[in-house]
């Protein structure tokens, strides 16, 4: 068997070796190449400052007597140095007395040259008299080429390079020997005489051990080889013997074989059985699947039409002229209709996730904002005897990265859950940065929630007990899709109650903030509240007006007014207020439960009085303060967004064929400004769009006759209007829709419900708009 060079253990630790060493001695030589380096560098300044030296006082004397000649010959005398390329004698007043150079040498290995000690360098050397040290007489400057330094360099390092080549390529041909007549070779003929044996006609013969190696390593491997060996000779001579006896055995397992063949025939006939069952079961729970997708679509459907009409016409009507008392009902009735939007969103996304079809946004919004403005929403829901409190850290991030549609359903289904079980005292969301992102906690002093119940209600369209559901309702979604939102968003949702005292959800969630905290201009004045020290109006008091610069006290009864002069009243104690007029006169601000106003005759008695409603918002109130503390300022805290009269030139067709929803879409768009003209279903959309110019297509998608799909793709297929936008007005909320929409040659999407802020949005996308003078 013959090893090749490459593959042999010699050569292997040889080159191993040799590598070290080669490397060892390159650091070597380049350790000394680097000394010589510095060395030859220093060595440049050196010589050239002694050649200064040894020609400063013939300068001197040549400057002093301003000897032409003389400078002439000295500098001609310096350029005989192999390294000075030029040489100058200049005056005092820097007029040259004689000057000399001459080419530089030119040579292949500048280029290392120069990158190592540089191109050339310049020296000068002013001159003066032993007695009048500073007063010049002149310079001489000298010009250096490098390369007559540099080139002794390269030489020298070239050698020591060469040199330590050589040497490692010596020592390795030296150890290649070495190891090939030390190792590789008892080896191989350890090998030879290995292979030559023929393990089926077993041996006790030992192999030999080559001589000189019989006290290490390969004699060590040659007797345990031998012991090996021995080994294999008597397993061979137990197989024999294993072998005969089991040629009697396999008589037997040929008549066991055929039993158990057939009873794996039978066997095989039940799992044919069994698999055709399950194929007949994926099936139904197939189209099971497709049912409820197809349920689910026109339950959305058939409750978002007429929700789209309810909603559509509340709006309308309140922007109408209303007295309070219908602003208010209309009002409640409108944010009901909302709530039930956002119920039937909870089930939609609860199918969603079971699906794996919700997706997450992440852009900029205003968390405090969004939990305020939430807060006022569910304040209807709130008891007579219950405070809302909405508690913003100073601290918080203005804006925040991630999906606030989703957020603001974690918010307001912990509000929704503790408003239902809280019949007295408070209710509380607290909203706070941390270090992972942010803490949103909804606590209240309601029933609370035994232990054993605790992994139950986050199930869903489970409650913690069946006299629970039939005290409150509910269906049971909130808390399950609460839960299922915060861990899509990678954060936690957690619970600590006690049966009796209240309940907290704590929801962590890793939003990251893309602002610093919202700052306010600083207000000047003394407030003092009338309120209970276990309020939640006295802690958010305690908490926002001192940070805007205000004097702030808080008192438990009014009797104590008398004593304390401040420029504003804040309570939420109506009864504790009257009597207080005329020795009163400072402006009085009232906090009262949603929908819960004074009256206007009580009011005057009271004026000047402002009343706001619980939850207070943070801008809201600074508003107020700033209103009565400071009437001759600018309001700078941003009020509610009101979308500016515009006149928008535009004609547009709303094909829809619910009359209710013709009525609301064509009532907000006329309330726009808009021209528009209203088709029954697709068809009738198409006959419009040949007789009459348009700017713009609201399509219902669900119509009889011809729906908005099929009319979309004719009016794309035509070619005629390619620039023509359509927007899809639909009801089917579900994730693919949009696509849907879009693959029928759509431009946008609209679902029902819709608010006129959302279809303004729509219109100053796709609609040109002239806003008024």
């Amino acid at each position: 068997m013959d090893i090749s060079l490459t593959h042999r253990l010699s050569f292997k630790q040889a080159s191993l070796t040799v590598l070290v060493a080669f490397i060892l001695g390159t650091l070597l030589s380049l350790l000394q190449v680097s000394s010589d380096y510095a060395s030859e560098d220093a060595s440049i300044n050196r010589e050239i400052r002694a050649l200064l030296e040894i020609s400063h006082n013939s300068a001197t004397r040549i400057a002093y007597n301003i000897d032409t000649e003389q400078a002439q010959e000295l500098v001609v005398g310096l350029l005989r140095s192999p390294a000075v390329i030029s040489a100058e004698i200049v005056d005092d007043s820097g007029v040259s007395l004689a000057s000399a150079n001459r080419p530089r040498i030119e040579s292949d290995y500048r280029l290392f040259s120069d990158y190592l000690f540089g191109e050339r360098r310049q020296f000068e050397n002013p001159l003066f008299v032993a007695h009048a040290p500073h007063e010049p007489l002149g310079l001489l400057r000298l010009e250096i080429d490098t390369y007559a330094f540099g080139s002794h360099f390269l030489r020298r390092a070239l050698l020591t390079l060469l040199s330590g080549f050589a040497y490692s390529l010596l020592l390795s041909l030296i150890l290649l020997e070495l190891f090939y007549f030390m190792l590789t070779k008892p080896l191989v003929g350890v090998i030879h005489a290995l292979s030559a044996r023929d393990l089926r006609s077993p041996t006790r013969q030992p192999l030999p051990c080559p001589a000189g190696h019989e006290h290490d390593e390969i004699g060590i491997l040659v007797d345990v080889t031998n012991q090996q060996l021995t080994s294999i000779s008597e397993e061979i001579e137990q197989r024999r013997e294993a072998e005969a006896r089991l040629s009697q055995y396999l008589g037997e397992l040929e008549n066991i074989i055929s039993a158990r063949t057939t009873e794996l025939k039978a066997s095989n006939t039940r799992l044919t059985l069994s698999n055709q069952e399950l194929e007949i079961a994926h099936s139904t729970a197939h189209k099971m699947a497709l049912a409820r997708a197809t349920f689910l679509a026109n339950m959305s459907h058939e409750i978002r039409t007429p929700l789209n009409g309810l909603l559509g016409m509340l709006a309308l009507a309140l922007d109408s002229p209303l007295n309070t008392e219908q602003r208010q009902q209309l009002s409640i009735a409108h944010d009901s209709g909302k709530v039930l939007v956002e119920l039937l969103n909870d089930i939609l996304d609860l199918s969603k996730f079971e699906a794996g079809q919700l997706e997450l946004e992440r852009i900029p919004f205003d968390l405090g904002e969004l939990t305020e403005d939430t807060a006022s929403l569910l304040s209807q829901n709130a008891g007579p005897s219950v405070e809302l409190t909405c508690l913003i850290d100073p601290l918080l991030p203005a804006q925040l990265l991630g999906d606030p549609t989703r957020v603001r359903q974690i918010v307001s289904n912990l509000l929704a859950n503790a408003l239902k079980f809280t019949h007295s005292g408070r209710v509380d969301v607290r909203v706070s940065a941390n270090a992972l992102g942010v803490k949103i906690i909804v606590g209240d002093s309601g029933i609370g929630i035994a232990e054993a119940a605790h992994a139950r209600i986050f199930q869903p369209f489970a409650q913690a007990g069946a006299t629970i559901t039939r005290e409150y309702g509910g269906t049971g979604l909130g808390l399950a899709l609460t839960r299922r939102l915060c861990e899509a968003m990678h954060g936690q949702l957690s619970l600590t109650s006690q049966v009796g005292v209240g309940s907290q959800f704590c929801a962590e969630l890793p939003l990251s903030g893309s602002t610093s905290a919202l700052e306010l201009p600083p207000l000047q004045g003394r407030v003092v509240a009338l309120s209970s020290a276990s309020s939640g109006l006295s802690e958010l008091l305690g908490s926002l007006v001192p940070a805007w610069g205000l004097d702030y006290q808080r008192l438990d009864s009014s009797a104590e007014l008398a004593e304390i002069k401040a420029d504003l009243l804040i309570s939420d104690r109506p009864e504790a207020l009257f009597g207080l007029r005329p020795a009163l006169q400072q402006p009085i601000l009232l906090v009262t439960a949603y929908g819960n106003f004074m009256p206007s005759e009580q009011a005057a008695a009271l004026a000047p009085m402002e009343q706001l409603a619980r939850p207070l918002a943070r801008t809201a109130l600074y508003q107020a303060l700033q209103r009565v503390l400071q009437p001759d300022t600018e309001i700078v805290a941003s009020p509610p967004h009101v979308v500016p009269p515009v006149q928008r030139q535009g004609r547009v067709l709303l094909v829809e064929d619910n009359p209710v929803n013709q009525l609301v879409a064509k009532g907000m768009l006329n309330k726009m400004g808009c021209q528009v003209l209203i088709a029954a279903h697709g068809g009738q959309a198409l006959d419009y769009l040949e007789q009459e110019p348009v700017d713009l297509v609201l399509m219902d998608c669900n119509m009889p006759v011809m729906d908005g799909y099929e009319a979309s793709r004719r009016i794309r297929q035509s070619g005629r209007w390619p620039d023509l936008p359509i927007i899809a007005l639909t009801a089917n909320a579900l994730p693919d829709e949009r696509e849907r929409c879009a693959a029928a040659g759509m431009n946008d999407y609209l679902a029902k419900p819709f608010r006129r802020e959302e279809l303004a949005a729509l219109l100053e996308q796709w609609l040109p708009i002239m806003a008024k003078p």
